[in-house]
């Protein structure tokens, strides 16, 4: 076996095309709204914000005053404007913003909790029918370090059985077809510790991200969640700074947002 470490990587980010933006603003009226904010340079040109920006102003026509007779004054500043969306709970528009990212080296724990949140969110992991354990990744919670040894005798004789089983049922003989080294290394991961490490993509949108940060770094939530989520946090704090302006991380590692279930 060998030791691992979560780790989040952030894979894709929302994409504009300025062009078709732009023709629809210019039909709306609105050009002026994208020329205000192309002019303040690339931190206004934020995809994933830009995307939500247009989403809100779409809704009541706010581009300039006067194109919603209803609407004498719009506000400029982004920042303020997305605070605004976050108190009044507009959440709706976040979802147009979604981010993917690479989960390297979660446990299955981990990952069977995180698949449960379906809504907004969508996943592939590593599929244990496919792909054989002959090295398996393991990360000793810190409520086990004091067993330490004994942790990583029984993983890695676990580990051993995966390649004794698979050479004793000679499924690497030549001519065995894939569907019998499928069906054998399917079984095989029954015998495989539910604490192994595993890889997943996930694809979540703003809201959802936002919700589930503040469910899993909460204090009750599960160690290793609590980590994983933590870096999510970090990561999205940074790339969409506007959208995730009102959280706070607290001494307990905890993310809390100002304004909850947005």
């Amino acid at each position: 076996m060998h030791e691992t470490s979560p780790s989040v990587h952030l894979l894709a980010r929302p994409s504009i095309d300025l062009e078709g933006m732009r023709a629809y603003l210019e039909q709306v009226g609105g050009a002026s709204w994208l020329d205000r904010r192309l002019g303040e340079g690339d931190e206004a040109v934020n995809p994933g914000e830009l995307l939500v920006e247009f989403a809100g102003r779409a809704c009541y026509r706010s581009w300039e005053p006067g194109l919603n007779p209803n609407v004498t004054r719009v506000r400029t500043d982004r920042r303020e404007y997305f605070a605004n969306i976050l108190r009044s709970a507009h959440g709706s528009v976040l979802e147009h913003a979604s981010y993917s990212f690479a989960l390297r080296d979660v446990s299955r724990v981990a990952s069977h909790e995180i698949v449960r949140h379906r809504a907004g969110a969508a996943y592939s992991q590593e599929s244990l029918r496919y792909v054989r354990l002959v090295d398996i990744g393991f990360r000793i919670p810190p409520a086990l370090e004091p067993l330490r040894r004994q942790c990583i005798e029984i993983v890695e004789r676990l580990e051993e059985f995966q390649v004794e089983a698979a050479q004793a049922l000679g499924i690497d003989a030549q001519g065995i077809p894939f569907h019998v080294k499928k069906e054998v290394t399917s079984a095989l991961r029954r015998l495989a510790p539910c604490g192994l490490s595993t890889d997943l993509v996930m694809t979540m949108n703003v809201r959802t991200l936002r919700h589930v940060i503040e469910m899993r770094t909460a204090p009750g939530a599960e160690e290793e969640m609590r980590l994983v989520f933590g870096m999510l946090a970090e990561l999205m704090v940074a790339e969409a700074p506007g959208l995730f302006q009102d959280f706070r991380r607290l001494d307990d590692g905890s993310w809390v947002p100002e304004y909850r279930k947005v």
